[in-house]
């Protein structure tokens, strides 16, 4: 398992925003909160993923390297599956 910070477009660390690499899948995680795994082109955003802050979202679609629209699009005909990622 690998962690490291999300480089912005400047090339500079972003704190409290990460990816966690482990095996076959990528996850992106926001402070503590867990916000999207990517694993063999397959995509589970938490079910509030798409409503946290502008910094998070920013950075979630550079993770997906997908725009809102493109990912509500993708959410709508089933290929990006919602899930609450953060069970308590």
């Amino acid at each position: 398992m690998k962690v490291q910070n999300i480089v912005n477009n400047n090339g500079n660390t972003v704190p409290n925003q990460f990816i966690i690499s482990d095996g076959n899948r990528d996850i992106f995680q926001s402070y503590k909160t867990v916000i999207a795994i990517s694993s063999d082109n397959n995509i589970i955003l938490d079910n509030d993923a798409l409503n946290y802050s502008k910094t998070t979202s920013k950075y979630l679609y550079q993770f997906l390297n997908k725009d809102r629209k493109t990912i509500l699009n993708l959410i709508e005909n089933g290929t990006i599956i919602l899930r609450d990622l953060n069970e308590a």
